[in-house]
């Protein structure tokens, strides 16, 4: 048997899931071994829970959610105020140094089930295809979150274990992106569903439309730039065998069991005592006037933090409002929290915008009004009275022309806690405008003041030299290489 590299394990000893359904709490995302390292063999379930387990942090993707403006910096503020920052997406490859995302793990998954040496044994964990086809689709998540960050990227090679790797174009990354979540749905099998699996306990329904809603939401990012291609995949998508996301019972969530694996927002605040990061006035501002209930589950008070201060003014800020927001009402900021991964809301939402585009013949309005709800249920805050005044409200109410700004800046909404899915939305359609840092003017070469990218780490630029500085050289603005004002292809131009 061929020895498969591993740079990224938590090995456990075999892990049993039972049971169905996208709500079931598993007790325990298993017993990590903290020594990774090449192995003969490896627990296929073991691998796939390590994945899983990290996806909650990925969720809570600090920088982006800085400039999407769901939260504000309470003490060091440079990355609101633009700073330029380069975080390593190594880490969503290997699962070191940036959070978990572990897609070599996948890779190994994918490989211990493809291998006729291993794919034998590894059936015990579910059958070679339905872990395959689960793996896939991780992957394409992963790497969807990537690329939405960086812009072009290591892509096709970047799994192979080579030193020096090629960035691929995002355009090419999202067309082989698209076609990986389709054909994964088509491989799924009648056998059994693959073991380890802590999101949705095996549940074939549920990862059919998992892939499904993904692929809608990736092809609305392409109105601005090709909207022949995104409509396509947009409709494709939507009539796809397994269905998508449409009701609160299909939302799918991250559980956790607590103890040693805490949910995000409570090893944050309760755990480390931190307390760097608030919910934005961009967002109460909206909230706070137009009755939106939401802020009572979203935040800690309805103070939201003033977005993009100076650090002498924001410690003076928090001095004089001691009270400001901290991300989550502390009632449901518990160490068992589920963190949302993707939801009905959002599908809906995005059916939504689709139906004002003309790409669809659905109606908006009640799709409009459906995922605003969908979405208010989902953080427990749903009173028919106050939601329907909500509803009537001058800034909310769908009005001739005003129509595709406000679904947009509900789909904003109904992203959080993704602060990267809230940023897409604003990069890919102009929408909420969002008025940038004070004091913060736009540097040379463009007229963007937040930023749209993000820069490539260091590492890279020494380890993968020639290959970093060429796509350096393709975000360059105003003398800058590898600027965070660069244009990814899908971003509004």
């Amino acid at each position: 048997m061929k020895l498969i590299k591993l740079t990224s394990i938590a090995l456990t000893a075999g892990l049993i899931i039972s049971g169905v359904g996208c709500d079931k709490k598993i007790d325990e995302f298993g017993n990590i071994n903290t020594n990774p390292g090449i192995v003969a063999e490896a627990n296929t379930a073991a691998l796939l829970t390590n994945v899983l387990s990290g996806m909650g942090d990925e969720v809570w993707t600090v920088n982006p959610g800085l400039y999407a403006q769901l939260y504000s910096e309470t003490q060091y503020t440079e990355a609101s105020r633009y700073v330029r920052i380069q975080p390593d997406f190594a880490g969503y490859y290997s699962g070191v140094n940036y959070f978990s995302g572990g897609m070599y793990d996948l890779v190994n998954i994918i490989k211990l089930n493809k291998d006729p040496e291993t794919a034998g044994k590894s059936a015990a964990n579910g059958s070679n295809a339905n872990q395959i086809a689960t793996s896939r689709i991780l992957k394409a998540w992963h790497f969807q979150r990537v690329t939405d960050q960086w812009g072009d990227i290591p892509y096709f090679q970047a799994l192979n274990f080579n030193g020096q790797i090629p960035y691929d174009k995002q355009q090419d990354i999202y067309t082989d992106l698209f076609k990986e979540l389709k054909e994964a749905i088509a491989q799924f099998d009648g056998g059994a569903p693959a073991k380890g699996d802590i999101l949705l306990d095996g549940n074939i329904a549920a990862w059919k439309k998992f892939a499904n809603s993904l692929r809608m939401i990736m092809a609305l990012r392409l109105a601005a730039v090709d909207a022949v291609k995104g409509k396509a995949e947009f409709l494709d998508a939507m009539s796809a065998s397994g269905g998508y996301l449409t009701t609160n019972a299909d939302d799918i969530e991250l559980v956790y069991p607590g103890g040693n694996y805490s949910s995000v927002f409570y090893k944050y605040y309760n755990l480390t005592q931190r307390s760097d990061y608030a919910i934005s006035k961009t967002v109460t501002d909206f909230m706070n006037p137009n009755g939106d209930r939401r802020i009572n589950a979203w935040g800690s008070s309805t103070v939201g933090f003033t977005y993009g201060l100076e650090r002498n003014d924001a410690i003076a800020f928090a001095s004089a409002n001691p009270n400001w927001a901290r991300i989550m009402n502390p009632a449901i900021r518990t160490a068992t929290q589920p963190i949302p991964i993707i939801t009905s809301s959002q599908v809906t939402l995005a059916r939504a915008e689709a139906a004002q585009r003309g790409w669809t013949a659905e109606n908006a309005a009640n799709l409009y009004k459906t995922g605003i709800e969908l979405n208010w249920r989902l953080w427990g805050v749903y009173d028919a009275t106050a939601f329907n005044t909500y509803m009537a409200q001058p800034a909310v109410a769908l009005t001739a022309g005003t129509e595709l700004q406000k679904i947009i800046t509900q789909r904003w909404l109904a992203a959080f806690p993704d602060g990267l899915e809230a940023w897409n939305i604003v990069r890919s359609t102009g929408f909420p405008v969002l008025t940038p840092a004070p004091g913060v003017v736009a540097p040379a070469g463009t007229t963007r003041v937040i930023p749209i990218r993000m820069g490539i780490s260091q590492s890279h630029f020494d380890l993968n030299t020639a290959n970093t500085n060429a796509v350096a050289e393709i975000y360059k603005i105003g003398g800058e290489k590898d600027s965070q004002y660069g244009r990814m292809w899908w971003v509004k131009p």
